[in-house]
């Protein structure tokens, strides 16, 4: 297209467009500043929390400084200690869920529905194996659980039914009930979690497929969950972690290091979100070591055990019970394994 030329524009218009952009360019740059000061995003390369997207999940008690914070669940009638665990089935057992996500908002009680924490995406990507202690139905299949089974430098029992209370709450109950809450946990902040058994089969499985099931899954990092059969007299929890065995097909050298760390990691935790205090009949300061557990020795990723207390001892029985105290220790639970799988911190002699 052909026209006029312009004319150039006056001096004074050109002093006056000048000046202007002059003072443009510092007060944009203070809005950039202004921003970024309110951004919370975190360092670059965070991942950001999603809005509304992860499932509700119970935000985990607060612990060291290192470990994510959130505000504890508030109680209601239906989580109250004494009372049944809410969505729990009239005899006593839990329900069976379908591994390995975490179970629908349906089966999960109303009064311990998650809330999405800000770190709700932090473990994306990131897989875990939660292996509850025994099965429900090992006490019926005593031929099969009694069977022995090579763990590297032994031969031990294929599993056992595990104690119980005094009441007759047992601890395949109590182990399935706790790894399912840490499960939801986990699973609203992103993570895959699988479940070693779901009360999904009649028994088992044996301690060397335990073992092999955090390979299987490829996962990042696995805890089993126990409750301990000690002398009444004794309380407490304990956290044991594998010791070095390289004997026959075990070889779990690798895993030591990182397995102590998690370990260290979870006694921290666990007594942060639920007081309950070293064990002072087994153990020190809340840790063992041990070449005897199949489930340690054939481990191919970090793993270690945690026995939440003795269950014959009555005044942890009562903790352990408590459908709010079990919320609690699986917040600890979960809070450890996030700060395993998010901290690079070296771990202390203590």
């Amino acid at each position: 297209m052909t026209g006029t030329a312009p004319r150039p524009p006056r001096r004074s218009a050109l002093l006056r467009a000048t000046t202007a952009a002059a003072v443009a360019v510092p007060l944009c740059t203070a809005g950039w500043f202004g921003w970024r000061a309110l951004d919370h995003s975190g360092p670059a390369g965070a991942t950001a929390a999603p809005a509304a997207s992860a499932p509700a999940a119970s935000s985990p008690a607060s612990g060291p400084a290192s470990g994510p914070a959130s505000a504890p669940p508030a109680p209601t009638a239906t989580d109250q200690p004494g009372t049944a665990d809410p969505g729990a089935p009239a005899d006593g057992t839990a329900a069976p869920l379908t591994p390995p996500v975490a179970p629908p908002p349906s089966t999960t009680p109303a009064a311990e529905a998650p809330s999405a924490p800000a770190d709700a995406a932090v473990l994306t990507g990131r897989t875990v194996l939660l292996d509850p202690g025994h099965n429900p139905g090992n006490s019926a299949h005593t031929a099969e659980i009694n069977r022995q089974v090579d763990i590297g430098n032994a031969r031990k029992e294929c599993d056992t039914t595990g104690t119980e209370t005094n009441a007759g709450y047992t601890e395949a109950e109590y182990t399935l009930d706790v790894s399912r809450r840490a499960r939801a946990l986990l699973a609203a902040r992103g993570a895959t979690v699988v479940l070693v058994q779901d009360g999904d089969r009649p028994w088992g499985p044996c301690v060397d497929e335990r073992a092999r099931a955090g390979a299987d899954a490829h996962a990042d990092v696995a805890v089993s969950v126990h409750g301990d059969g000690g002398p009444a007299s004794g309380s407490g929890f304990h956290v044991i972690m594998p010791a070095r065995v390289v004997a026959g097909k075990a070889d779990n050298a690798a895993i030591v290091a990182p397995s102590r760390r998690l370990g260290l990691l979870l006694r921290d935790r666990f007594h942060a979100a639920t007081g309950e205090p070293y064990a002072d009949y087994i153990a020190k300061d809340g840790l063992d070591t041990r070449s005897d557990l199949g489930g340690l020795n054939l481990s191919t990723v970090p793993k270690v055990f945690i026995e939440c207390g003795n269950m014959r001892n009555s005044t942890d029985a009562k903790r352990m019970t408590d459908p709010q105290w079990r919320q609690q220790a699986a917040r600890g639970i979960a809070d450890a394994l996030t700060a395993f799988l998010t901290t690079q911190e070296k771990t202390e002699e203590r």
